[in-house]
Protein backbone atom coordinates (compact mmCIF):
# COMPACT_ATOMS: atom_id res chain seq x y z
CA UNK A 1 0.00 0.00 0.00
CA UNK A 2 2.97 2.14 0.78
CA UNK A 3 4.05 1.99 -2.97
CA UNK A 4 0.70 2.75 -4.15
CA UNK A 5 -0.19 5.79 -2.05
CA UNK A 6 3.09 7.39 -3.28
CA UNK A 7 2.10 6.86 -6.61
CA UNK A 8 -1.74 8.50 -6.01
CA UNK A 9 0.29 11.39 -4.19
CA UNK A 10 2.01 12.23 -7.45
CA UNK A 11 -0.68 12.46 -9.65
CA UNK A 12 -2.46 14.10 -6.43
CA UNK A 13 0.75 17.03 -6.73
CA UNK A 14 0.04 17.64 -10.42
CA UNK A 15 -4.10 18.49 -10.54
CA UNK A 16 -3.21 20.07 -6.89
CA UNK A 17 -5.55 17.94 -4.82
CA UNK A 18 -2.88 16.86 -2.16
CA UNK A 19 -5.70 17.36 -0.05
CA UNK A 20 -7.35 14.30 -0.47
CA UNK A 21 -4.74 11.98 1.80
CA UNK A 22 -4.84 14.32 4.63
CA UNK A 23 -6.78 12.43 6.66
CA UNK A 24 -5.23 9.21 5.19
CA UNK A 25 -3.94 7.89 8.52
CA UNK A 26 -7.12 8.23 10.18
CA UNK A 27 -9.25 5.61 8.10
CA UNK A 28 -9.09 1.82 8.98
CA UNK A 29 -6.95 -0.27 5.68
CA UNK A 30 -10.75 -0.95 4.33
CA UNK A 31 -11.67 2.18 4.09
CA UNK A 32 -7.69 3.06 3.06
CA UNK A 33 -7.87 0.57 -0.38
CA UNK A 34 -10.94 2.29 -1.26
CA UNK A 35 -9.99 6.12 -1.45
CA UNK A 36 -6.92 5.17 -3.54
CA UNK A 37 -9.13 3.45 -5.19
CA UNK A 38 -11.40 5.94 -5.79
CA UNK A 39 -8.62 8.18 -6.31
CA UNK A 40 -6.71 6.13 -9.20
CA UNK A 41 -10.39 6.37 -11.24
CA UNK A 42 -10.70 9.98 -11.45
CA UNK A 43 -10.38 11.51 -14.61
CA UNK A 44 -8.30 14.33 -13.58
CA UNK A 45 -8.29 16.07 -16.94
CA UNK A 46 -11.73 16.02 -17.17
CA UNK A 47 -13.12 17.37 -13.63
CA UNK A 48 -10.23 20.09 -14.47
CA UNK A 49 -11.94 20.75 -17.69
CA UNK A 50 -15.77 20.51 -15.59
CA UNK A 51 -13.75 23.17 -13.16
CA UNK A 52 -13.26 25.82 -15.30
CA UNK A 53 -16.43 25.90 -17.06
CA UNK A 54 -17.68 27.03 -14.09
CA UNK A 55 -15.64 30.04 -14.53
CA UNK A 56 -16.01 30.16 -18.20
CA UNK A 57 -18.98 32.75 -19.10
CA UNK A 58 -20.50 30.45 -21.71
CA UNK A 59 -20.53 32.21 -25.30
CA UNK A 60 -24.26 31.87 -26.32
CA UNK A 61 -24.69 30.93 -29.67
CA UNK A 62 -27.75 32.22 -31.65
CA UNK A 63 -29.41 28.60 -31.80
CA UNK A 64 -32.28 28.14 -34.71
CA UNK A 65 -35.21 26.71 -32.61
CA UNK A 66 -38.06 24.92 -35.13
CA UNK A 67 -41.60 23.18 -33.81
CA UNK A 68 -41.02 19.56 -34.59
CA UNK A 69 -43.40 17.44 -35.75
CA UNK A 70 -45.57 14.61 -33.76
CA UNK A 71 -48.09 11.82 -33.68
CA UNK A 72 -51.20 11.56 -31.78
CA UNK A 73 -51.77 8.60 -31.15
CA UNK A 74 -55.34 8.72 -30.97
CA UNK A 75 -55.79 10.74 -33.96
CA UNK A 76 -54.04 7.75 -36.17
CA UNK A 77 -57.43 5.99 -37.38
CA UNK A 78 -56.52 3.53 -39.98
CA UNK A 79 -52.69 3.79 -39.39
CA UNK A 80 -53.38 3.05 -35.94
CA UNK A 81 -53.64 -0.92 -36.11
CA UNK A 82 -50.99 -0.74 -39.44
CA UNK A 83 -48.32 0.40 -35.90
CA UNK A 84 -49.63 -1.64 -33.29
CA UNK A 85 -49.47 -4.79 -35.87
CA UNK A 86 -45.85 -4.12 -36.75
CA UNK A 87 -44.82 -3.51 -33.13
CA UNK A 88 -46.42 -6.58 -31.59
CA UNK A 89 -44.70 -8.76 -34.17
CA UNK A 90 -41.44 -7.28 -32.86
CA UNK A 91 -42.15 -8.17 -29.21
CA UNK A 92 -43.73 -11.47 -30.18
CA UNK A 93 -40.21 -12.40 -31.10
CA UNK A 94 -38.61 -11.36 -28.40
CA UNK A 95 -36.73 -8.12 -29.73
CA UNK A 96 -37.74 -5.65 -26.56
CA UNK A 97 -36.41 -5.05 -23.35
CA UNK A 98 -37.56 -2.43 -21.00
CA UNK A 99 -34.64 -0.06 -18.79
CA UNK A 100 -35.79 1.91 -15.70
CA UNK A 101 -33.82 4.48 -14.10
CA UNK A 102 -33.94 3.84 -10.67
CA UNK A 103 -30.62 5.53 -8.63
CA UNK A 104 -32.52 7.96 -6.38
CA UNK A 105 -33.44 8.30 -3.13
CA UNK A 106 -36.96 8.65 -1.75
CA UNK A 107 -35.79 11.58 0.23
CA UNK A 108 -37.51 14.12 -1.05
CA UNK A 109 -41.07 12.00 -0.13
CA UNK A 110 -39.89 11.60 3.10
CA UNK A 111 -39.08 7.74 2.72
CA UNK A 112 -35.46 6.26 3.84
CA UNK A 113 -34.46 3.98 1.17
CA UNK A 114 -34.50 3.51 -2.79
CA UNK A 115 -37.38 5.16 -4.35
CA UNK A 116 -38.50 1.98 -5.89
CA UNK A 117 -39.39 0.65 -3.01
CA UNK A 118 -41.61 3.78 -2.38
CA UNK A 119 -45.40 2.51 -1.57
CA UNK A 120 -47.17 5.82 -2.97
CA UNK A 121 -50.42 4.38 -0.40
CA UNK A 122 -52.85 2.23 -2.56
CA UNK A 123 -54.97 0.02 -0.95
CA UNK A 124 -52.56 -2.68 -2.51
CA UNK A 125 -49.64 -0.87 -0.76
CA UNK A 126 -47.81 -2.02 -3.79
CA UNK A 127 -44.30 -0.27 -4.18
CA UNK A 128 -43.03 1.91 -7.81
CA UNK A 129 -41.01 -1.22 -8.23
CA UNK A 130 -43.94 -3.80 -8.20
CA UNK A 131 -46.25 -1.41 -9.76
CA UNK A 132 -43.99 -1.15 -12.95
CA UNK A 133 -43.10 -5.50 -12.83
CA UNK A 134 -46.96 -5.66 -12.72
CA UNK A 135 -47.55 -3.57 -15.97
CA UNK A 136 -44.02 -5.96 -17.58
CA UNK A 137 -45.47 -9.10 -16.30
CA UNK A 138 -48.95 -8.25 -17.47
CA UNK A 139 -48.35 -6.95 -20.95
CA UNK A 140 -45.63 -10.40 -21.47
CA UNK A 141 -48.51 -12.42 -21.08
CA UNK A 142 -50.53 -10.80 -23.95
CA UNK A 143 -47.45 -11.89 -26.40
CA UNK A 144 -46.49 -14.88 -24.41
CA UNK A 145 -43.35 -13.51 -23.84
CA UNK A 146 -41.30 -12.04 -20.61
CA UNK A 147 -39.52 -8.71 -21.38
CA UNK A 148 -36.72 -8.76 -19.99
CA UNK A 149 -35.84 -6.34 -17.50
CA UNK A 150 -32.97 -4.08 -16.76
CA UNK A 151 -32.88 -1.64 -13.48
CA UNK A 152 -30.22 0.95 -12.76
CA UNK A 153 -29.54 2.03 -9.32
CA UNK A 154 -26.83 3.58 -7.66
CA UNK A 155 -23.94 3.31 -6.02
CA UNK A 156 -25.76 4.42 -3.20
CA UNK A 157 -28.80 2.58 -3.03
CA UNK A 158 -27.50 -0.92 -5.15
CA UNK A 159 -27.09 -3.09 -2.15
CA UNK A 160 -30.77 -1.75 -0.70
CA UNK A 161 -32.40 -2.25 -4.26
CA UNK A 162 -31.19 -5.42 -4.66
CA UNK A 163 -31.81 -6.91 -1.05
CA UNK A 164 -35.23 -5.92 -1.92
CA UNK A 165 -35.87 -7.69 -4.63
CA UNK A 166 -34.64 -10.58 -2.65
CA UNK A 167 -37.37 -9.72 0.22
CA UNK A 168 -39.93 -10.02 -2.75
CA UNK A 169 -38.89 -13.21 -4.40
CA UNK A 170 -37.89 -11.01 -7.62
CA UNK A 171 -41.42 -10.25 -8.13
CA UNK A 172 -41.68 -13.62 -10.36
CA UNK A 173 -38.69 -12.41 -12.27
CA UNK A 174 -35.63 -14.72 -12.08
CA UNK A 175 -32.13 -12.35 -11.56
CA UNK A 176 -29.58 -12.82 -14.07
CA UNK A 177 -31.53 -14.56 -16.78
CA UNK A 178 -34.72 -12.00 -17.16
CA UNK A 179 -34.04 -9.36 -14.45
CA UNK A 180 -30.39 -7.43 -14.34
CA UNK A 181 -29.25 -4.68 -12.83
CA UNK A 182 -26.12 -2.38 -13.14
CA UNK A 183 -24.87 0.69 -11.52
CA UNK A 184 -24.89 4.42 -12.95
CA UNK A 185 -21.93 6.38 -12.94
CA UNK A 186 -20.63 8.74 -11.13
CA UNK A 187 -18.72 12.35 -11.12
CA UNK A 188 -17.04 14.08 -7.97
CA UNK A 189 -18.42 17.13 -6.60
CA UNK A 190 -15.98 20.35 -6.02
CA UNK A 191 -15.70 23.13 -3.98
CA UNK A 192 -15.79 26.65 -5.36
CA UNK A 193 -11.73 26.64 -5.74
CA UNK A 194 -12.02 23.63 -7.76
CA UNK A 195 -10.70 20.97 -4.79
CA UNK A 196 -12.86 17.57 -4.90
CA UNK A 197 -14.55 17.33 -1.87
CA UNK A 198 -14.20 14.34 0.62
CA UNK A 199 -17.83 12.78 1.99
CA UNK A 200 -17.93 11.99 5.60
CA UNK A 201 -16.32 8.57 5.54
CA UNK A 202 -13.02 10.61 4.65
CA UNK A 203 -13.73 9.15 0.75
CA UNK A 204 -14.38 10.63 -2.15
CA UNK A 205 -17.63 13.17 -2.45
CA UNK A 206 -19.45 11.47 -5.53
CA UNK A 207 -22.54 12.40 -7.21
CA UNK A 208 -24.99 10.86 -10.04
CA UNK A 209 -24.02 11.69 -13.55
CA UNK A 210 -27.54 12.24 -14.02
CA UNK A 211 -30.14 10.58 -16.59
CA UNK A 212 -27.71 10.94 -19.44
CA UNK A 213 -24.84 8.26 -18.04
CA UNK A 214 -27.61 5.99 -18.61
CA UNK A 215 -26.01 5.22 -22.66
CA UNK A 216 -22.55 5.20 -20.75
CA UNK A 217 -23.57 3.23 -18.00
CA UNK A 218 -25.41 0.53 -19.83
CA UNK A 219 -21.97 -0.05 -22.60
CA UNK A 220 -19.46 0.02 -19.56
CA UNK A 221 -21.37 -2.67 -17.89
CA UNK A 222 -21.93 -4.89 -20.51
CA UNK A 223 -25.69 -5.00 -20.91
CA UNK A 224 -26.00 -3.75 -24.20
CA UNK A 225 -23.77 -6.96 -24.87
CA UNK A 226 -25.94 -9.09 -22.89
CA UNK A 227 -29.24 -7.38 -24.84
CA UNK A 228 -27.88 -8.27 -28.03
CA UNK A 229 -27.21 -11.85 -27.33
CA UNK A 230 -30.33 -12.22 -26.44
CA UNK A 231 -31.43 -10.98 -29.50
CA UNK A 232 -32.68 -7.56 -28.06
CA UNK A 233 -32.64 -5.00 -30.86
CA UNK A 234 -35.55 -2.54 -29.04
CA UNK A 235 -35.08 -1.02 -25.37
CA UNK A 236 -37.62 1.20 -23.59
CA UNK A 237 -36.14 3.42 -21.18
CA UNK A 238 -38.05 5.37 -18.30
CA UNK A 239 -37.95 6.42 -14.90
CA UNK A 240 -39.05 4.12 -11.67
CA UNK A 241 -40.75 7.29 -10.37
CA UNK A 242 -44.20 7.25 -12.55
CA UNK A 243 -46.50 4.90 -11.78
CA UNK A 244 -48.38 4.49 -15.08
CA UNK A 245 -45.50 4.70 -17.43
CA UNK A 246 -46.18 1.85 -20.71
CA UNK A 247 -43.24 0.25 -20.82
CA UNK A 248 -44.36 -2.10 -23.49
CA UNK A 249 -46.03 0.11 -26.44
CA UNK A 250 -46.66 -1.89 -29.75
CA UNK A 251 -47.54 1.62 -31.37
CA UNK A 252 -44.76 3.37 -30.71
CA UNK A 253 -42.39 0.30 -31.59
CA UNK A 254 -44.52 -0.09 -34.74
CA UNK A 255 -43.96 3.49 -35.23
CA UNK A 256 -40.09 3.24 -35.20
CA UNK A 257 -39.65 0.22 -36.88
CA UNK A 258 -42.15 1.57 -40.07
CA UNK A 259 -40.31 4.52 -40.08
CA UNK A 260 -36.87 3.54 -39.56
CA UNK A 261 -35.77 5.85 -36.88
CA UNK A 262 -33.65 4.88 -33.82
CA UNK A 263 -35.36 6.53 -31.69
CA UNK A 264 -39.16 7.24 -30.61
CA UNK A 265 -39.80 9.69 -27.74
CA UNK A 266 -43.41 9.77 -25.98
CA UNK A 267 -44.92 13.22 -24.93
CA UNK A 268 -48.09 14.82 -23.70
CA UNK A 269 -49.24 18.30 -24.61
CA UNK A 270 -48.24 21.01 -22.05
CA UNK A 271 -50.79 22.01 -19.47
CA UNK A 272 -50.54 25.03 -20.78
CA UNK A 273 -48.51 27.36 -22.63
CA UNK A 274 -45.74 28.48 -19.82
CA UNK A 275 -45.75 24.95 -18.03
CA UNK A 276 -42.24 24.50 -16.91
CA UNK A 277 -41.21 20.70 -19.10
CA UNK A 278 -38.78 20.95 -21.38
CA UNK A 279 -40.56 20.32 -24.80
CA UNK A 280 -39.26 18.63 -28.18
CA UNK A 281 -38.10 20.81 -30.71
CA UNK A 282 -35.86 21.12 -33.76
CA UNK A 283 -32.50 22.81 -32.63
CA UNK A 284 -30.54 23.68 -35.70
CA UNK A 285 -32.15 21.40 -38.22
CA UNK A 286 -31.87 18.29 -35.44
CA UNK A 287 -33.65 16.36 -32.57
CA UNK A 288 -33.89 18.37 -29.33
CA UNK A 289 -35.05 18.80 -26.03
CA UNK A 290 -35.39 22.65 -24.81
CA UNK A 291 -36.16 24.07 -21.48
CA UNK A 292 -38.82 26.39 -20.84
CA UNK A 293 -36.30 28.69 -19.94
CA UNK A 294 -34.48 28.94 -23.57
CA UNK A 295 -37.74 30.05 -25.20
CA UNK A 296 -39.44 33.04 -25.35
CA UNK A 297 -43.21 33.91 -23.92
CA UNK A 298 -44.43 34.18 -28.09
CA UNK A 299 -42.52 31.15 -29.04
CA UNK A 300 -44.67 29.61 -26.15
CA UNK A 301 -47.79 30.77 -26.93
CA UNK A 302 -47.64 30.32 -30.62
CA UNK A 303 -49.98 27.53 -32.04
CA UNK A 304 -50.47 26.16 -35.36
CA UNK A 305 -53.90 26.47 -37.90
CA UNK A 306 -55.96 23.94 -35.39
CA UNK A 307 -54.91 26.21 -33.07
CA UNK A 308 -52.39 23.53 -31.24
CA UNK A 309 -48.63 24.92 -29.83
CA UNK A 310 -46.36 24.68 -31.85
CA UNK A 311 -44.14 24.05 -28.67
CA UNK A 312 -46.47 21.61 -26.83
CA UNK A 313 -44.81 18.18 -26.67
CA UNK A 314 -43.37 17.51 -23.39
CA UNK A 315 -40.42 15.10 -22.78
CA UNK A 316 -41.62 12.84 -19.98
CA UNK A 317 -38.27 10.32 -20.16
CA UNK A 318 -40.46 8.09 -22.04
CA UNK A 319 -38.56 6.86 -24.89
CA UNK A 320 -37.50 3.58 -27.24
CA UNK A 321 -34.26 3.62 -28.44
CA UNK A 322 -32.58 0.54 -30.93
CA UNK A 323 -30.02 -1.18 -29.21
CA UNK A 324 -27.36 0.13 -31.74
CA UNK A 325 -28.07 4.01 -30.78
CA UNK A 326 -27.70 3.42 -27.14
CA UNK A 327 -24.04 1.91 -27.95
CA UNK A 328 -23.15 4.92 -30.15
CA UNK A 329 -24.65 7.58 -27.53
CA UNK A 330 -22.68 5.82 -24.94
CA UNK A 331 -19.57 5.47 -27.05
CA UNK A 332 -18.68 9.03 -25.29
CA UNK A 333 -20.04 11.24 -22.80
CA UNK A 334 -22.20 13.48 -23.33
CA UNK A 335 -21.57 17.47 -21.97
CA UNK A 336 -22.26 18.12 -18.58
CA UNK A 337 -24.09 20.40 -17.07
CA UNK A 338 -23.43 22.34 -13.66
CA UNK A 339 -25.68 22.49 -10.40
CA UNK A 340 -24.36 25.02 -7.52
CA UNK A 341 -25.61 22.70 -4.33
CA UNK A 342 -25.48 22.10 -0.40
CA UNK A 343 -22.85 19.31 0.10
CA UNK A 344 -21.95 17.99 3.54
CA UNK A 345 -18.20 17.40 3.48
CA UNK A 346 -15.04 16.52 5.45
CA UNK A 347 -13.24 19.25 5.93
CA UNK A 348 -8.57 19.24 5.49
CA UNK A 349 -8.67 18.63 9.78
CA UNK A 350 -11.05 15.68 9.50
CA UNK A 351 -13.64 17.47 10.99
CA UNK A 352 -17.48 17.46 8.98
CA UNK A 353 -18.89 20.50 7.58
CA UNK A 354 -22.63 21.16 6.78
CA UNK A 355 -23.22 24.10 4.93
CA UNK A 356 -26.17 26.29 5.35
CA UNK A 357 -25.56 27.79 1.98
CA UNK A 358 -24.86 26.09 -1.64
CA UNK A 359 -21.12 25.23 -1.49
CA UNK A 360 -20.24 22.50 -4.25
CA UNK A 361 -20.33 22.18 -8.14
CA UNK A 362 -22.42 18.80 -9.37
CA UNK A 363 -22.22 17.94 -12.76
CA UNK A 364 -24.90 15.56 -14.70
CA UNK A 365 -25.36 15.22 -18.74
CA UNK A 366 -28.82 15.28 -19.63
CA UNK A 367 -30.16 11.98 -21.47
CA UNK A 368 -31.83 14.13 -24.52
CA UNK A 369 -28.45 15.84 -25.15
CA UNK A 370 -28.09 12.55 -27.19
CA UNK A 371 -30.96 12.91 -29.54
CA UNK A 372 -28.90 15.83 -31.90
CA UNK A 373 -26.60 13.11 -32.78
CA UNK A 374 -29.36 11.38 -34.70
CA UNK A 375 -30.82 12.65 -38.16
CA UNK A 376 -34.60 11.79 -37.26
CA UNK A 377 -36.96 10.78 -34.53
CA UNK A 378 -40.26 10.03 -33.61
CA UNK A 379 -42.68 12.26 -30.96
CA UNK A 380 -46.02 10.46 -30.59
CA UNK A 381 -48.12 12.43 -28.32
CA UNK A 382 -50.14 9.95 -25.86
CA UNK A 383 -52.29 11.36 -22.86
CA UNK A 384 -51.23 12.53 -19.81
CA UNK A 385 -53.97 10.86 -17.50
CA UNK A 386 -53.09 7.48 -18.88
CA UNK A 387 -49.09 7.82 -18.97
CA UNK A 388 -47.71 10.20 -16.95
CA UNK A 389 -48.47 9.64 -13.08
CA UNK A 390 -44.72 11.01 -11.74
CA UNK A 391 -43.87 10.93 -7.97
CA UNK A 392 -41.33 13.69 -7.31
CA UNK A 393 -42.38 15.50 -4.65
CA UNK A 394 -44.02 15.13 -0.72
CA UNK A 395 -47.79 15.95 -0.83
CA UNK A 396 -47.40 19.04 0.58
CA UNK A 397 -46.33 20.38 -2.77
CA UNK A 398 -49.44 19.16 -4.31
CA UNK A 399 -48.70 18.45 -8.01
CA UNK A 400 -46.45 15.22 -9.03
CA UNK A 401 -46.78 13.95 -5.54
CA UNK A 402 -48.06 10.33 -4.28
CA UNK A 403 -51.33 11.89 -3.95
CA UNK A 404 -51.97 13.10 -7.26
CA UNK A 405 -50.15 9.72 -8.51
CA UNK A 406 -52.41 7.52 -6.26
CA UNK A 407 -55.21 9.53 -8.13
CA UNK A 408 -54.78 9.19 -11.57
CA UNK A 409 -53.37 5.22 -10.95
CA UNK A 410 -56.79 4.64 -9.53
CA UNK A 411 -58.98 6.75 -11.99
CA UNK A 412 -57.17 4.70 -15.17
CA UNK A 413 -57.43 1.16 -13.39
CA UNK A 414 -61.01 2.08 -12.20
CA UNK A 415 -59.94 1.16 -8.81
CA UNK A 416 -61.92 3.95 -7.20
Amino acid sequence: MIKRKAEVEVILKKYGQEHLLNNFDKLDDIHKERLLEEIENIDFELIRSLYESTNKKQKKEVDKIEPMEYLDKFKLNEKYKYYENIGKKAIKEGKLAAVTMAGGQGTRLGHDGPKGTFDIGLDSHKSLFELLCDSLKEEGKKYDVTIPWFIMTSRENNADTIKFFEKHKYFGYQKDKNLFFFVQGELPMIDTEGKILLNEEGLIKQAADGHGGIYESLVKSKMTEKMKSMGIEWVFIGGVDNCLVKMVDPVLMGIAIDKKVTVACKSVVKANPHEKVGVFCKKNGRPNVIEYSEITDEMAEATDDNGELLYGESHILCNLFSVEAVERMGANPLPYHVAFKKATYMNQNGEIVVPDSPNAYKFEAFLFDAFGVVDEMAILRVKREEEFAPVKNADSAGVDCPKTARDLYNKFYHLK
